[in-house]
C-alpha cells in the first residue's frame, strides 16, 4: 500500500510499504479522508516527530476484523481516533484523558495518510465511532479537529452572554467561533492578518473581526466591547507575541486558553499582579479525548461544523505534499484533505 511519510516539513514522500497484519481484536480501515491539521506543518513540531506517516483526522470503511472483536464489522462506515486512554489510571479518572501514558502511546499504524490502517485494540474499543448514513467521508474528517475544540471552549468555560475573541482565523479559529457560538458565546470577535480568513470568518457569522496588520488589537477590542474587554481570549497560534496580546484582551474575571504551545524553550513573561487582581484565568487545552469525539460527532450532524462552511481544497494522496504546501501557505485556504479514491 501507499503512504506519505514525513522526513521533515518539506520532505514528503509517497512510500510503499506492507499492509499492516490485525490482531485478534484489531480492526484494519480503508481509507477514504484524511484532513491536514495545522500541527502537521508546524516545523518545530513534526520534525520531533519525523519520519513519520502523517495524517490523524482520518474517516474510511472496515475492510477486516480480528476474530475476537465485537461491535464492527467490515462494511462500517468509521472515525478512528489516533489516541486513547486506559480508562483506568488516575489522570483517566480525573478525565484528563490526554495525560493518560496510555493515551500518549497509542497510535495509528502507521497514520493516517495511508491507504489502510491498522485500529489497535484500545483505539478500537474507546474511540472508534460508526459514522450516521447521513455523514459524508469529508465531514467525518472534522470530528477530530472539532473534539478539540469542544474541550478547550469547555475548559475556558464559555457560558451563555459571553463575548469571546478568538485570535487566529485558520481552520481551527473558525472551528472554535462556531463551537462557541454553539456553547452560549454571544458575541464573538475574531482577529487575523489575512484578509481570506477574515472574510471568512464574517461569512460564517463572525460578530466583528480586527486585521491586526492595520489596528491595535487591545485598542479594537476595547472599543468594539464599550471597554469590558473579552470574557473569554482563545489564543490559537503558539506564538509568544500573540500570547501577550491575548492577555491584554481580558476583561476582568475572564479566561485566556492557549490553544497551541511554543516551541520548548521559548518562555512567556507574566505580570502576576494582574493576574490576580483581575481575576484572569490561564488554562491550555491539549488535543482531545473520547467524550469530546462523541460530542463533536453530534456537532458535525446536527450542521454546527461542516465539510461545505470549511473544507477549500483536497488533494489525492500522491498529492500529498501539495496539500500540505496549500495549508502551511496560510492564505486562501482553510481545511485541507487527502482523498483516497
Amino acid at each position: 500500500m501507499k503512504v506519505a511519510t514525513v522526513y521533515d516539513i518539506d520532505d514528503i514522500r509517497i512510500e510503499d510499504v506492507p499492509v499492516p497484519e490485525i490482531g485478534p481484536r484489531d480492526a484494519l480501515v480503508r481509507m477514504k479522508r484524511c484532513g491536514i491539521c495545522s500541527g502537521d506543518v508546524t516545523p518545530w513540531y513534526i520534525r520531533r516527530k519525523a519520519p513519520i506517516v502523517i495524517g490523524h483526522e482520518p474517516a474510511g470503511v472496515i475492510a477486516e476484523v480480528g476474530a475476537e472483536v465485537e461491535g464492527f464489522r467490515p462494511g462500517d462506515r468509521v472515525f478512528i481516533h489516533h489516541h486513547a486512554p486506559c480508562f483506568r489510571c488516575r489522570l483517566c479518572q480525573r478525565g484528563a484523558f490526554t495525560m493518560c501514558p496510555t493515551w500518549k502511546r497509542s497510535q495509528l499504524i502507521p497514520g493516517g495518510i495511508a491507504e489502510y490502517v491498522k485500529v489497535p485494540e484500545l483505539n478500537l474499543r474507546y474511540d472508534t465511532l460508526k459514522l450516521p448514513d447521513s455523514m459524508s467521508f469529508d465531514d467525518a474528517t472534522l470530528v477530530e479537529p472539532t473534539a478539540c475544540s469542544v474541550k478547550a471552549i469547555k475548559r475556558a468555560g464559555v457560558r451563555s452572554g459571553d463575548t469571546v475573541l478568538i485570535i487566529g482565523l485558520g481552520f481551527m479559529g473558525q472551528v472554535n467561533a462556531l463551537v462557541a457560538r454553539h456553547y452560549g458565546a454571544k458575541r464573538v470577535i475574531g482577529a487575523d492578518l489575512v484578509p481570506y480568513r477574515l472574510d471568512r470568518a464574517r461569512a460564517l457569522g463572525m460578530d466583528a473581526t480586527i486585521d491586526v496588520s492595520t489596528h491595535d488589537l487591545r485598542s479594537a477590542v476595547k472599543e468594539l466591547t464599550g471597554g469590558a474587554m473579552a470574557d473569554v481570549v482563545i489564543v490559537g497560534p503558539g506564538s509568544i507575541p500573540a500570547m501577550k496580546s491575548g492577555l491584554t484582551c481580558a476583561g476582568k474575571g475572564s479566561t485566556v486558553l492557549f490553544f497551541m504551545a511554543t516551541p520548548e524553550h521559548e518562555v512567556l513573561d507574566l505580570k502576576p499582579y494582574d493576574l490576580y487582581f483581575n481575576e484572569i484565568s490561564l488554562v491550555c487545552s491539549y488535543s482531545c479525548g473520547p467524550y469530546d469525539t462523541r460530542a463533536a460527532l453530534d456537532l458535525v450532524e446536527m450542521g454546527v461544523v461542516t465539510a461545505e462552511k470549511l473544507v477549500t481544497h483536497r488533494f489525492p494522496l500522491e498529492d500529498t505534499e501539495a496539500g500540505f504546501r496549500k495549508t502551511a501557505e496560510a492564505k486562501d485556504s482553510l481545511k485541507t484533505l487527502i482523498v483516497f479514491e
